[in-house]
């Protein structure tokens, strides 16, 4: 039998459907508690409206990208794996690394040979074990980071904002280099859309009394920089 029809078949969509009801059940239960710390805060509904509706258009880029990521998954691994494994982790370059990883335990290549189901099987599970390090790490130190940030901080909430933006900073900045220095579309993916960020925040600031312009900030600037690639 031919591994996608395991692949595609009504258990392995039962299977998947629970992982991602458990996704939708913690995003249900987070928005609800964030709604209720917001208020104690101070919070007006207006304000809170605001974030989400940015949050929502801040996503719509990024989201584009994951979309990509789930039609390649599908013709690999089917659709119910697909639809899982990014609903929970996100990240098409994992996926594929690991269940190249799991295939190739047996010799076979995925996306150029015809995978067993033994070699299917093997990469669901390399998927599965492959992440639950960074998730158990969640686990065992969430309740903790409180008293982590109390000593990095010294109980100074500007010099929180400082860390949080020199590690997201740090983050993407680690992820840029390879790009810039590829010297192909890449590249002029990664300028072009440096440039149409540049440009987005300084009309942003000009314009400070038109919200959305910052709010869209940042899907003008992975479109534009996509769309300048595919035309040069």
């Amino acid at each position: 039998m031919d591994y996608l029809v395991i692949a595609n078949s009504a258990p392995m969509w039962i299977a998947a459907g629970l992982g991602v009801a458990l996704v939708l059940f913690q995003s249900i239960l987070f928005t609800k508690k964030s709604v209720a710390a917001g208020k104690n805060m101070g919070l007006t509904d207006k304000q809170m409206r605001s974030a989400m509706v940015s949050s929502f258009i801040t996503s719509i880029g990024p989201t584009m990208v994951i979309l990509t990521a789930l039609l390649v998954l599908i013709v690999n691994l089917g659709s119910p794996t697909a639809w899982m494994r990014l609903s929970f982790i996100g990240s098409v370059m994992f996926e594929m690394m690991a269940a190249g990883f799991g295939t190739g335990a047996l010799g076979q290549t995925l996306g150029v040979d015809q995978i067993s189901n033994t070699a299917f099987a093997n990469a669901l599970w390399t998927m599965a074990l492959g992440s639950i390090g960074w998730t158990l790490v969640s686990v065992l130190t969430a309740d903790k980071m409180g008293k982590a940030q109390k000593k990095l901080t010294k109980g100074d909430p500007g010099m929180m904002k400082v860390i949080s933006i020199g590690a997201l900073v740090g983050a993407f900045g680690a992820l840029l280099p390879p790009h810039l220095l590829s010297m192909n579309r890449n590249t002029v993916a990664a300028i072009s859309g440096g440039v149409i960020m540049a440009v987005m925040i300084l009309i942003s600031k000009k314009f400070s009394h038109r919200t959305w312009i910052k709010e869209w900030s940042l899907a003008f600037a992975l479109f534009g920089g996509m769309i300048v690639a595919a035309i040069v």
